[in-house]
């Protein structure tokens, strides 16, 4: 999909140079999704995007860091409750992985940034499936096409991009 949206992403965000990401990987390039999520008018168009994508659910799930302002957007636009995910549980107060609205026996779409392999999205999956959530999806604003789907669909999840890196590699070399 070759979008004004995905023109503006790549603008925004695509960084070159040596980059070592969350996988381990290195990569020459790099998405930076803060770049888009500090400009309030383009975290916007990307989330009213990712609600396009949305099935049937009951509330969102904000990966931290990068998730989280989206699916709070999102839920502006929904009117969907959001559930912030932590990396991991905190060791005081609740103690729990997931702050906000409860999970046990909720119907969730997780909520990522930019999936490279889907590492950290599948171990916050299954502590979410371990305190009786049911994940109907993984929406995303960036697929980076390494794998990622892929991971996540060998645990029966279906992962949802906005973009994907071929859109936004398409949106550039097109004028």
């Amino acid at each position: 999909m070759t979008s004004p949206l995905a023109r503006r992403v790549y603008e925004t965000c695509h960084l070159t140079g040596s980059f070592r990401l969350r996988s381990g990987q290195v990569s020459d390039e790099y998405f930076d999704k803060y770049r888009f999520e500090a400009e309030p008018a383009l975290l916007r168009e990307v989330a009213a995007a990712m609600t396009g994508l949305l099935p049937e659910c009951d509330a969102l799930a904000g990966m931290e860091l990068g998730g989280i302002p989206l699916a709070t957007v999102m839920s502006q636009l929904t009117g969907l409750p959001t559930v912030f995910v932590r990396k991991e549980a905190k060791a005081y107060g609740t103690q729990r992985a997931a702050e906000g609205a409860a999970v046990a026996g909720r119907r969730l779409v997780v909520v990522e940034d930019v999936v490279t392999t889907g590492g950290a999205l599948l171990a916050s999956c299954r502590a979410l499936r371990a305190e009786g959530a049911e994940i109907v999806a993984v929406v995303c604003a960036i697929d980076r096409e390494q794998g990622g789907g892929a991971n996540l669909a060998a645990e029966g999840l279906q992962l949802r991009p906005a973009l994907t890196r071929r859109d936004l590699e398409a949106a550039v070399a097109g004028g």
